[in-house]
């Protein structure tokens, strides 16, 4: 079965969304996700002028051929741009592979280890009882677990807070460009464990809480927040510090028993293959857009089952419901799954170009058994949405040095 066709689309349905299309002899036509938010031109750029000339021809079904030919074959190996053009490469092969044997990526897998996937929730507020009521909702839905963020007072701006703004596009006003945040820590600690006091207070102990620190601390910070909210019995914490030096988290294991996740900006096995093996963390946060796709994060979670580290992967809406496809295999067959943050499918535009038969009921995720990855790409629907430039915000300190957002 030989590709006769790579095709990359760009829409913006509220968020820009990369996705490509792979045509083959046989009629079977598969889809990925590779999105990079903010960069999704020079994704775009990379499939279209180096990728797709190298894959025509190329018998389909060689899915581990194609994605090492891509990885290694290039000689400057990693980097986001080029991991997220491989796993939309990479997914489209799997989707086709599917729909070639009749079955769902899971079987191909090895099969189902669980009935459903376990999702957790966001709740984000302007304060805590706003951040709590919302919190309440979802439970009221279903959800057994939710991720809980606040603003911060005394800051304009904070992570995942974005008020009456409907997305990033809107924070950059007229002339998109990134817009800036401040960020003060002693503020953030000033609110931090009330906002976990009141949530076990008001909440009870059979939710899990989950919160996500964005990369905003040192280790030794990290630490110190560790210590606080162990208390509170958290799922786990997130991205508590950066760590490009992993040995980073040695700091903060060192010092806390509460679980550490991280790895959302991470493109291949190597971002996190110390913090694994050391047992520094608890939850590997890889993507498959962003990490390799549907192969990579297969071989990361069997890597990570050695050291009893769970996969919780990325689930931001700006990975398109491709990516949340892809995940949805993944999940159901790993038997190191842990939990998969979940936004929702998008918008009512969102629906009309990505049309899947996902079902959620009471905080879980339920995967038909339609060949493939189990989701259709409309490209009439989606011309209807042109790109539009878009940035993430840039954080600084109070005194304008540039930090971590």
């Amino acid at each position: 079965m030989k590709i006769t066709e790579v095709k990359v689309f760009v829409c913006s349905p509220g968020r820009n969304f990369v996705t490509v299309k792979i045509f083959t002899d046989a009629g079977l036509y598969g889809v990925g996700d590779a999105t990079l938010n903010g960069r999704e031109m020079a994704v775009v750029a990379y499939l279209q002028e180096h990728v797709a000339p190298c894959l025509i021809g190329r018998n389909a079904h060689d899915i581990e051929d194609i994605w090492q030919y891509l990885y290694k074959g290039v000689y400057w190996r990693k980097g986001p741009v080029n991991m997220a053009a491989i796993a939309a490469i990479d997914m489209a092969l799997w989707d086709i592979k599917g729909k070639a044997a009749g079955l769902p990526v899971y079987q191909l897998l090895g099969g189902k280890s669980r009935k459903g996937v376990t999702l957790y929730a966001h709740a984000s507020g302007e304060t805590i009882e706003d951040t709590l009521d919302k919190a309440e909702q979802h439970i009221k839905q279903g959800f057994k677990a939710v991720r809980l963020q606040c603003a911060v007072p005394g800051l304009n701006v904070t992570y995942g807070v974005l008020g009456d703004k409907a997305d990033y596009f809107e924070l950059q006003g007229s002339r998109p460009l990134p817009p800036e945040e401040e960020w003060c820590t002693q503020k953030y600690f000033n609110m931090i464990v009330e906002l976990f006091q009141q949530a076990r207070a008001r909440l009870g102990n059979n939710v899990h809480l989950l919160h996500d620190v964005h990369s905003r601390l040192t280790p030794i910070e990290s630490a110190r927040l560790g210590k606080l909210l162990e208390p509170f019995g958290l799922f786990f914490l997130e991205d508590a510090s950066m760590a490009e030096n992993q040995d980073n988290y040695k700091v903060i294991r060192q010092h806390t028993t509460v679980p550490l996740a991280i790895g959302e900006t991470y493109n291949t096995i190597w971002d996190c293959k110390d913090l694994i093996q050391n047992q520094l963390i608890d939850y590997i946060r890889v993507a498959a857009t962003h990490a390799g796709g549907i192969t990579a994060l297969r071989r990361i979670a069997d890597f990570a089952s050695i050291y009893n580290v769970k996969i919780a992967p990325h689930g931001a809406p700006d990975l398109s419901p491709i990516c949340f496809a892809a995940h949805m295999h993944l999940n159901i067959w790993a038997p190191n799954f842990g939990i998969q943050e979940f936004v929702g499918f998008g918008n009512a535009h969102s629906a009309r170009i990505f049309k899947h038969g996902f079902e959620v009921k009471d905080g879980m995720a339920y995967l038909n058994d339609a060949p493939g990855l189990g989701i259709e790409f409309d490209e009439e629907a989606a011309q209807e949405y042109p790109y539009k430039r878009s940035y993430l915000p840039v954080s600084r300190l109070e005194d304008g040095t540039v930090w971590n957002w």
